[in-house]
């Protein structure tokens, strides 16, 4: 039987000025137009109320996609130089610094849909994964929604047209809370990015433990007839995406 996991913390490796100029220029390539592609079908299946919050809005990426759907975006990072290129590239924009855990930023307010894209990635344990969620339910909107974009478990051990993960064999071996590695191929920056797995079923033991609801979730995979040199995305999902609502 294999033994519980270890949970380590490690540095966020996107509190980086070298990384944060390299991501201010990527949008929706390869593998992360999957991530993106369903988002607009599930905000409109599901939200009501122009209220947004980008949780985890680095460069401003997902704050500028939301905003052209209609929604008034609040993006807040942990990381100074994420949010430096945010707003160099989107200086309307409303971006806020916060602390880990901390939405004390944000005055109390309430959203009507909370997008957290590639967010829970980078949150190195439970206890921190459980703070921001349980913080998260509190921003919702009585009828507010939190997606969630999460990278699955199967990204950190195939190839993929946007990242590649061969040079890390120990990434088969692991377990919910253990760190990944991988190297995205999209930026000029290859240095390797440290995640932490987290299984479908232990981000639902999460969800339900903070008060959140699942309405809906996909897994997104490739059709084939993209303009896409696609690698293993037509028969493996490399995201999860979660509709949820505060119970």
């Amino acid at each position: 039987m294999r033994k519980p996991p270890t949970i380590r913390t490690f540095d966020n490796v996107y509190d980086d000025v070298q990384r944060a100029r390299a991501y201010a220029e990527l949008e929706f390539p390869g593998t992360y137009h999957l991530a993106f592609r369903d988002l607009p079908a599930l905000l409109a299946r599901h939200v009501q109320g122009r209220r947004a919050l980008d949780f985890g809005c680095g460069t401003g990426r997902s704050s500028r996609f939301l905003r052209e759907f209609g929604f008034e975006v609040v993006g807040i990072d942990v990381s100074a130089p994420m949010l430096e290129e945010a707003r160099r590239r989107d200086a309307e924009g409303d971006y806020r610094l916060v602390a880990a855990g901390d939405l004390g930023a944000l005055a109390g307010a309430t959203f009507d849909v909370i997008l957290a894209a590639f967010t829970f990635d980078n949150i190195p344990c439970d206890r921190e994964k459980a703070l921001a969620l349980a913080a998260l339910r509190g921003a919702l909107a009585p009828t507010g929604r939190l997606i969630a974009v999460v990278s699955s478990p199967q990204i950190y051990v195939h190839e993929w047209a946007s990242f590649t993960t061969r040079e890390f064999p120990g990434n088969r071996h692991a377990g919910d809370g253990d760190p990944v590695h991988i190297i995205m191929l999209d930026v000029p920056d290859r240095r390797p990015v440290t995640d932490v797995v987290c299984s479908d079923g232990h981000y639902r033991q999460l969800f339900a433990a903070a008060g959140l609801g699942l309405v809906e979730m996909i897994r997104p995979l490739a059709t084939g007839r993209e303009p896409i040199n696609w690698v293993s995305e037509t028969t493996v999902a490399p995201w999860s995406v979660y509709v949820l609502r505060a119970v």
